[in-house]
């Protein structure tokens, strides 16, 4: 069957959904791809903010990846300090390869990119529109869709794709569980935005004892701070005076993932799939590292081998960002006393710091073979 001739949906046009929708246009499919949002997400309430070297690398054929770096930022210093201590502090820029570790650019940016990227295709999502039921049989799945105006579209297809976030509807009509755990601990994030430019190219980590402050930056002028902390507004040094506080927000942190991502036809990625902590900035990049898989995949015929390719990448990026979420948020002043004294010095262990700058660009998890010199 030829690929224009291939049936496929896509639930959900986030940065997952839009990534798996510019790899298959780009390889000759037509996919339709719907959400029942008004547009992608308000660029002052954008949760992702790291893209890493491994998106870059995958978004490079699509030349998506040349639109997101004329305005991302990249980050130069990652520094952790107790107090006014600097514990260590890490150059990202050592890394080899075409592009830098990490950078940043807001969520609501990188999907307006990427909806740009996909309009040269000639795709554009269809907004407000909800995927009511899946019935059928996985292997040929048929859908309900509504529309705004109440209309409803009834269509079998080929494959159908759950990029629909962590409330899936494709994956509850699938009946994939979702198991896993919730932390105790509360996050909370500030947004402000500064009258004068700041520095846009480090992040930082303060720990207390106990709890964090992290410092990321949005933009030149926008710097947002992450904390375990209900009172972190009071520790925040801000970089110049006269910040405005934009957006705020508190969530608690799950750590989920399907025990298969695909059944039948009927495959998921991103959110949809795996949800875990922000530490690390590995959402939205292994979403798109998702996607990127499935098309290439769904390209060559082998779409039933996506589920036990990418698992293995998605238990490695969970088991690193568990571990990193549970050293941040130590309570035991022994334990924390502990943490702060052998970080440092572990940091200096020949090869430790390589692995998580390795970590830190996506070089972790198997490359996308379609692409000549990928890490």
């Amino acid at each position: 069957m030829g690929a224009g001739h291939r049936n496929i949906l896509i639930a959900g046009a986030g940065a997952t959904g839009l990534a798996a929708a510019i790899e298959l246009a780009r390889r000759g499919f037509r996919p339709r791809i719907i959400d029942s949002d008004v547009g992608p997400v308000p660029l002052s309430e954008s949760r992702a903010l790291g893209i890493n070297a491994r998106t870059l690398t995958l978004l490079s054929p699509s030349r998506a990846a040349d639109a997101i770096q004329q305005e991302a930022y990249r980050i130069d210093r990652f520094r952790v300090r107790a107090g006014k201590k600097v514990l260590f502090e890490i150059d990202p820029s050592k890394i080899d390869g075409r592009f830098p570790a990490i950078q940043v650019l807001a969520q609501g940016r990188t999907e307006r990119l990427l909806l740009g990227k996909l309009s040269d295709y000639e795709v554009e999502p269809e907004w407000q529109t909800v995927l009511e039921s899946v019935t059928g049989t996985m292997d040929r799945p048929h859908v309900t869709l509504r529309r705004a105006d109440g209309s409803r579209e009834e269509i079998d297809l080929d494959i159908l794709i759950g990029a629909d976030g962590a409330h899936s509807i494709v994956r509850k009509a699938a009946g994939i569980g979702f198991p896993g755990e919730e932390i105790e601990e509360a996050f909370y994030l500030a947004d402000y935005r500064y009258p004068q430019p700041i520095d846009p190219r480090y992040v930082e980590i303060s720990l207390f004892n106990p709890g964090i402050v992290g410092r990321i930056p949005v933009s030149g002028d926008s710097v947002r701070y992450l904390s375990t902390l209900p009172d972190f507004e009071s520790r925040i040094a801000h970089p110049v005076p006269g910040g405005e506080l934009v957006w705020a927000a508190n969530f608690r942190i799950h750590f989920r993932h399907v025990a298969r991502m695909s059944k039948g036809n009927v495959f998921l990625a991103g959110d949809a799939a795996h949800i875990h902590s922000p530490a690390g900035a590995r959402g939205m990049n292994l979403g798109i590292e998702d996607a990127c898989w499935l098309a290439y995949l769904i390209s060559e015929g082998r779409e039933q081998d996506y589920a036990d390719l990418r698992m293995p990448a998605v238990k490695t990026v969970l088991k690193q960002t568990y571990g990193l979420t549970r050293l941040v948020t130590m309570h035991h002043p022994v334990a924390t006393g502990l943490r702060n004294f052998f970080a440092p010095l572990l940091i200096r262990v020949p090869g430790f710091a390589r692995r998580f700058l390795r970590s830190v660009a996506g070089y972790d998890t198997p490359p996308p073979v379609w692409i000549d010199g990928a890490q």
